[in-house]
C-alpha cells in the first residue's frame, strides 16, 4: 500500500504522538510499504527531507495560536500527498489537519484516523472547532482508538461508534531488555529508594502534587523532562522543603533514560486531566520491571497500568492519597517484585510494537479492500 500518515509534528520533535507516528512509519516503510509523512514544522520554512528511510514533508507555519501550528499551505500539501496515496492516516487532535482535509473537498483516498485524545484545555475553541472535528470523524472510513477507557468516555467518540477499533500504543520491548549499559551517577542516596516520573512538564502532567506528596514520603525523586512549567515547579519544590529529596534533569538521552527506569523502585504518573490519553511512559517503565502510581482518569492510564495488578491507581490533583501509595508500595518490596513482573507480561502480552503494527495494517487493509 502507499500510505501517507499525517500528523502534527515529526522526528526529532518528542512527543507520545509524534513517537507512535514514526513507529508506524518506520515499521511500514520496513515492511516493504510505501510510506510519507506530512507533519508541520513548530516555526519558520518548510523542509522536505528523509528520516530513517521515510520521506517526510514539514510544512512551513507561520505562527501558533493555542498549541496549533498555523501553515497556510497545509491544504495544498494535503491535496498533493493524497493523489497517489491508498490511504490517508491522520493523527488527532491536530486542527490543522482537520481544516486543511475538509478544505480538499475530496472524500478519496480512504482516511483512517488515530484518535489519541480530547482537546481538553481550550474549551472555548472547542466550541468553533467541534463541528468541523465532527465532520472529519464522519467522513473516515474507520477510527482507531488507543484504548477501550477512551471509546468509552469521550463524548466526541459516542457518534462514531460503530466505526471505531481499539489498537493499543505500544513500545520497542527490545529496548528495555536487561540493561547493559553504563552506569551512571545519578542524583541519589543509594541507601533511600528512588522514585521517578517522565514526561513533558505541562499542566495536566500534575507534577505539582507529586512535589506536594513528597512532603510525607522518605525518597529520592528523579524527574526526567522540561516543559512550561519547570521554573514553578522548581519554585514549588524549594517552598515545600523539599529540593533535597527532588532532582530534575530535564531532557536526557536514550541510554541515560533507560538507566533510570533501570534505578527507580517506583514510577508515578500524576496525571490530572484527560489530555493524558495513554502514558506510553508507563510502559516503558513496565517493560523495566518497575511498578506504576498513575491516577483514575477516565482514559486509558488506569488501562494501561492496572490497579492492584502493576502498580497502584489513586484520585487526580490528590497529594495525600498520591504519598500514601507510594509509602504503601516503598513498605513492602515483595509486592513491588510482584507487581512489577505482572507489568513486564502485561506488556509483553499487549503493547508490543509488533501488535500495534499488526493491528493498524488489518484496519488498512479492511478499509483499502471496501474502497475497491
Amino acid at each position: 500500500m502507499n500510505i501517507q500518515q499525517i500528523s502534527k509534528f515529526y522526528y526529532p520533535e518528542v512527543g507520545g504522538l509524534e513517537q507512535v507516528v514514526q513507529t508506524l512509519a518506520e515499521g511500514f516503510h520496513g515492511s516493504g510499504h510505501t510510506v510519507q509523512v506530512l507533519a508541520s514544522v513548530r516555526k519558520g520554512r518548510g523542509t522536505r527531507e528523509r528520516i530513517h528511510g521515510v520521506p517526510v514533508v514539514k510544512v512551513a507555519t507561520v505562527a501558533t495560536v493555542q498549541s496549533v501550528p498555523i501553515c497556510p499551505t497545509f491544504p495544498y500539501h494535503l491535496r498533493d500527498a493524497s493523489r497517489n496515496a491508498d490511504l490517508l492516516h491522520i493523527h488527532l487532535p491536530n486542527p490543522t489537519a482537520v481544516v486543511s482535509q475538509l478544505l480538499t473537498g475530496s472524500h478519496r483516498p480512504p482516511i483512517v484516523v488515530t484518535y489519541h485524545s480530547d482537546i481538553v484545555k481550550q474549551a472555548t475553541a472547542l466550541k468553533a472547532y467541534r463541528p468541523l472535528l465532527y465532520r472529519l470523524l464522519e467522513r473516515a472510513d474507520r477510527i482507531i482508538v488507543t484504548s477501550p477507557n477512551l471509546l468509552q468516555h469521550s463524548e466526541h467518540l459516542k457518534p462514531f461508534s460503530d466505526k471505531c477499533e481499539v489498537v493499543p500504543l505500544s513500545i520497542d520491548l527490545d529496548a528495555f531488555g536487561d540493561y547493559a549499559g553504563p552506569t551512571y551517577d545519578l542524583p541519589v542516596d543509594p541507601s533511600r529508594p528512588t522514585l521517578l516520573f517522565v514526561g513533558r512538564l505541562s499542566y495536566y502532567k500534575g507534577v505539582k502534587y507529586l512535589i506536594d506528596a513528597m512532603v510525607q514520603v522518605d525518597a529520592d525523586l528523579l524527574v526526567v523532562g522540561d516543559g512550561d512549567r519547570r521554573e514553578a515547579l522548581e519554585r514549588r519544590m524549594r517552598d515545600r522543603g523539599v529540593d533535597d529529596d527532588i532532582t530534575f534533569l530535564g531532557k536526557v538521552s536514550q541510554e541515560l533514560l533507560r538507566y533510570c527506569y533501570e534505578a527507580a523502585d517506583i514510577f508515578v504518573l500524576p496525571s490530572i486531566a484527560p489530555s493524558e490519553a495513554f502514558g506510553v511512559v508507563q510502559l516503558e517503565a513496565m517493560a523495566t520491571g518497575t511498578p506504576v502510581i498513575n491516577t483514575s482518569l477516565p482514559t486509558g492510564v488506569p488501562w494501561v497500568s492496572k490497579d492492584g495488578e502493576t502498580g497502584l491507581t489513586v484520585p487526580p490533583k490528590d497529594a495525600a492519597s498520591l504519598a500514601n501509595a507510594i509509602n504503601e508500595l516503598l513498605a513492602e518490596p515483595d509486592r513491588r517484585d510482584i507487581y512489577g513482573a505482572n507489568a513486564r507480561e502485561r506488556v509483553e502480552r499487549r503493547f508490543t510494537t509488533e501488535r500495534m503494527l499488526e493491528g493498524t495494517e488489518a484496519v488498512y487493509r479492511d478499509v483499502v479492500s471496501n474502497d475497491i
